[in-house]
């Protein structure tokens, strides 16, 4: 089947050739899709319409074009995870598809010339062979429904086998070494279904009502012990699950089964990086989103352990560890205190493990997640003690967040032999241009050596990854994924990877998170609201009094209000957003700009990205003399006044603005119209999934300034006219949060993936000995040398 891309480059191979001799003539030599289509759309005047329309359509399909003497090499993304890669040679004007480490050799000759090509190659494809794929792009992160899919069906094609695993899967659950679900008086696989008949039959003569304490004693005579119900009822369906998948086995039965099993009783969260504490800490640096993400995870995580095993007839208090570094010198956080129980939780801690202090001046002190990858192989050993003596056992799952967390918990969960969970929330790679190819240059600052090999190892290793959207997997039809950058790269001089991660494998999932509605929720319930706090809120957003974290006062409070915030680095984009509102004069006419981010005294700042946004930020206020029209506020706020900030600038019928120039998920999209906000969003990651354009808020295009201000102002403009069209997209903001992003549903939907996976693990029986001896080499051979020598930088 000829491909689409291919079939018009034949149809107008001239035309395609001519344009690609003009890269030739360009300085530089290599260039992104967007790029291609503006050089295109500026050149070759004498071009057909249908020459234009055609070659444009391939030209958006182009992730990258490499420009090496007479060849130019194309990465063509026809399909979403799929790249087919091209040479094209101008001299011949001829073509041919080429393998993807061609490909890669000659982007690293193009920046590097005479770089050798015998260069380490890691590929990864050889070990997922065994393992089943998903088909179409579309269920990419779909993988537990899949896998139920194919479980259900092997089952069904292979009754003996899945009976005889069922039962010994059964058999395997206990706690504190009592027996749970069936015991020894079941002896194989062919007397669990007459057990099951025999037991039935009795549940049917009782009362649905009926406590498993008084039936115990005859299901016991019968092969059952606890942890199939609190009840007769809950028993009897419990079993009848079972019976329906020895007999006709389909996907929802098994994953009811498998869910319903009590199988998941303490779990380790591990969060390594920033300042984790659940008070004072939000804006610190490296600090943000991610904290508030995992401490109302828990609180919702622990709920749905707790009532799951309260129907299971199991009485007993699941625990969950958040492990975390302890800092020394914590300023005004509770970061050095070993342990904290999380508010509103009955058997949730921190626990705070501290880097061992190579040098004190480092080690007792905040440390960038660039910088603190020399300490975590320690630091996972010093845990691995801890947590067995605060559990006195192994945890069941582990997960980890971040790259620096993903790497502890992959050492945690290898040793323990335990379910490994990966949510990377951000991967630093798609946040910087070109990060892997000119890692050198950047090697001091950033440490992408460490960090994409880091990536690569805890992905691969785990057992499932969580993604907040589709998008942080797998892109868009015209962008790239997250996870789709570690497809193939190169980092010269140091490895390229062929295959570095399979989006077809059915690991990643996509569970996006909810939103504390405690905190953020909807501005009109007034009876929620507490007047101090309004009252604070109002006079910090709109009020007079000089305040050293806090610059500009508004001339004109009444005029709408357009809100931002974040943190105050380069991807936030915020000083983007700062200066689109600089250079519209209309804009400034109708609305001020309110900004929460940052400090605003550079030297307060630890973070030296940070610090050059901040300088950045003040000079735009000062070009555009923004003093009046714009109020930017420096300060960190605890979570009753974050929801608040919220809420009064919904009160004077304000936006939130997000234009961030890429974002994984965007907590602070789905909190702003929880409380009401319309809300202005980045088209680039998971805010795009969230709001739906023109309907529970708007996509904004963060590269382009001109179309995304036009788009806020004739919003606030036609508002101001309009009060109706506020309020529609308010609700209708309001209603899309309740609906999807939820934590009820993502702490079911994340423990039925803990179990599902495990269970898949034990059934499958694959042998994953030689995925993790090439995962061990490169650990050893690779990342921990570029460890150690990081760590005696530090000294």
């Amino acid at each position: 089947m000829v491909k689409m891309a291919e079939q018009i480059i034949e149809n107008h191979k001239v035309a395609f050739f001519r344009f690609l001799n003009l890269l030739v003539e360009h300085e530089k030599n290599l260039f992104v899709g967007g790029e291609l289509v503006d050089l295109f759309q500026k050149s070759l005047p004498d071009l057909t319409q249908l020459q234009r329309t055609d070659i444009v359509k391939v030209l958006d399909m182009v992730q990258e074009a490499v420009v090496l003497r007479q060849s130019v090499f194309l990465e063509i993304r026809e399909r979403i995870a799929l790249s087919e890669h091209y040479r094209f040679d101008l001299e011949s004007v001829t073509y041919n598809g080429i393998m993807v480490t061609d490909y890669l050799q000659a982007k690293e000759q193009s920046v590097f010339p005479g770089s050798h090509n015998n260069m380490l190659t890691l590929n990864f494809k050889p070990f997922y062979k065994r393992f089943p794929s998903v088909r179409d792009a579309k269920s990419i992160g779909s993988g537990l429904e899949y896998l139920n899919r194919y479980l259900s069906s092997e089952m069904f094609n292979n009754p003996d086998k899945w009976k005889n695993l069922l039962y010994t899967f059964a058999r395997l659950h206990s706690y504190d070494s009592e027996q749970l679900l069936m015991n020894d008086r079941i002896p194989d696989a062919d007397r669990l279904t007459e057990a099951i008949d025999k037991a039935l039959s009795y549940l049917n003569t009782l009362d649905d009502e009926e406590p498993f304490a008084n039936i115990k004693n005859e299901l016991q005579s019968l092969g059952f012990e606890k942890g199939l119900g609190s009840n007769a009822a809950i028993v009897a369906d419990t079993l009848r699950m079972l019976q329906s998948l020895l007999e006709s086995p389909d996907p929802e039965s098994l994953k009811k089964f498998i869910s319903r099993i009590p199988m998941i009783f303490n779990i380790v969260i591990v969060s390594v990086h920033g300042f984790f504490a659940q008070d004072k800490v939000l804006g610190l640096p490296d600090t943000g989103g991610q904290v508030v993400y995992i401490l109302d995870q828990v609180k919702a995580l622990e709920k749905e352990m707790i009532q799951s095993l309260h129907d299971a007839g199991l009485d007993m208090k699941p625990r969950i560890l958040i492990l975390t570094r302890l800092i020394p010198e914590a300023g005004e956080t509770t970061c050095n205190e070993r342990m904290e129980k999380v508010a509103e939780t009955q058997n949730t801690w921190i626990l705070r493990v501290p880097f061992r202090a190579h040098n004190p001046d480092v080690t007792n002190k905040w440390i960038s997640r660039f910088e603190i990858y020399p300490y975590l192989e320690e630091f996972a050993e010093d845990a691995y003690v801890e947590i067995l003596a605060r559990l006195k056992r192994r945890p069941d799952v582990v997960i980890g967040n971040y790259t620096d967390g993903n790497v502890v918990a992959t050492i945690l969960a290898r040793r323990w032999g335990v379910t490994q969970c990966a949510i990377a929330h951000a991967l630093e790679k798609s946040k910087y241009l070109y990060s892997d190819l000119y890692w050198k240059s950047q090697e001091d600052q950033y440490h992408f050596s460490l960090q994409f090999t880091a990536d690569l190892l805890a992905m691969n290793s785990a057992d499932f990854v969580i993604t907040s959207s589709y998008q942080e997997i797998a892109g868009t039809s015209t962008t790239i994924g997250q996870y789709e950058s570690y497809k193939s790269f190169t980092m010269p001089e140091l490895y390229r990877v062929e295959q570095g991660i399979n989006l077809f494998h059915p690991k990643f999932n996509v569970v996006s998170p909810g939103v504390n509605e405690n905190i953020y929720f909807p501005y009109s319930n007034e009876d929620q609201r507490f007047v101090e706090i309004r009252q604070k809120m109002e006079e910090m957003l709109f009020g007079k009094d000089a305040d050293p974290e806090i610059r500009g006062q508004l001339k004109h409070p009444e005029r709408t209000p357009i809100f931002t915030m974040a943190r105050l680095d380069k991807i936030k984009n915020l000083t983007a957003l700062v200066r689109w509102y600089g250079e519209s004069k209309e804009l400034q006419k109708i609305a001020n700009l309110i900004v929460v981010a940052g400090k605003i005294d550079p030297e307060q700042s630890g973070d030296h990205e940070e610090k050059d946004q901040v300088h950045y930020m003040h000079s735009l206020m000062d070009q555009y003399n923004l003093n009046d029209h714009m109020r930017w506020i420096g300060k960190l706020f605890r979570k009753p006044e974050a929801g608040e900030v919220y809420r009064v600038i919904a009160d004077h019928k304000g936006i939130f603005v997000q234009p961030a120039l890429f974002e994984g998920f965007g907590l602070t999209v789905v909190e702003a119209m929880n409380s009401g906000l319309p809300v202005f969003v980045t088209q680039y990651g998971g805010p795009s999934e969230i709001v739906e354009n023109g309907r529970s808020g708007f996509h904004i295009d963060p590269v382009n300034a001109q179309l995304s201000t036009d788009k806020i102002f004739r919003f606030v403009r036609d508002a101001q006219k309009e009060p109706k069209l506020w309020e529609r997209i308010s609700n209708a903001g309001i209603n899309r949060v309740h609906a999807k992003y939820n934590w009820k549903l993502y702490s079911d939907r994340l423990l039925s993936l803990s179990k599902i996976y495990g269970f898949w693990k034990f059934s499958t029986n694959l042998n994953a000995s030689e995925l993790y001896a090439y995962l061990d080499s490169l650990y050893y051979l690779l990342y921990r040398p570029m460890a150690h020598r990081l760590l005696e930088r530090h000294g």
